[in-house]
């Protein structure tokens, strides 16, 4: 049941008779963020991280992507011009994961943020990927990552993945953008 005044669900006793999984086709679209200041989003996301932005919705909303797709990712202040950041121990959204599609972009961004003196959180090597760990100016979770080929992914002997986190060599991932 879905209350419509909300837009949450509120009947959490579901009962399925089925199991179902979800096509492994599909993909994570887009994200929209709430944020405080637009301009000061859009020259984060776009300024210091690449993002194109493809359309201002009104004066309150925009969209970016990156390669020209519609929207990767939304930002809106409808109903958070102004406002101070959600605490950290609220739910909601922890992070949101940019995908780059080779080590070299991700030490090429990692680059530029110390370029920028863009403080990280936290950088860290998970056997299937490699990840830089920052918060946008609303204190939103943003995670810069790329995933390893698929055949290098540490494997238990069971042959179940085995995802762990180690600190990231932060000089090496630096080493691929002189190559």
């Amino acid at each position: 049941m879905r209350s419509e005044a909300h837009g949450h669900y509120t009947n959490h006793n579901i009962t399925l008779k089925e199991e179902y999984r979800i096509s492994p086709e599909v993909k994570i679209g887009h994200v929209h963020l709430k944020v405080a200041d637009l301009d000061r989003s859009i020259e984060f996301y776009c300024g210091l991280l690449g993002f194109e932005l493809t359309q201002m919705y009104g004066k309150d909303a925009a969209f970016i992507s990156a390669g020209g797709y519609h929207h990767h990712i939304g930002l809106n202040t409808w109903l958070s011009k102004g406002k101070p950041p959600a605490s950290v121990y609220a739910p909601g959204l922890f992070h949101i994961a940019i995908l780059y599609p080779s080590r070299k972009e991700l030490a090429m961004i990692y680059s530029r943020l110390n370029e920028a003196g863009y403080p990280l959180t936290g950088a860290s090597d998970h056997g299937v990927s490699e990840a830089l760990y920052l918060n946008d100016p609303d204190n939103n979770g943003v995670e810069l990552y790329w995933d390893r080929p698929k055949d290098k992914w540490p494997r238990k002997p069971d042959g179940t993945l085995e995802m762990y986190t180690s600190e990231l060599d932060l000089d090496n991932l630096l080493s691929e953008v002189k190559k």
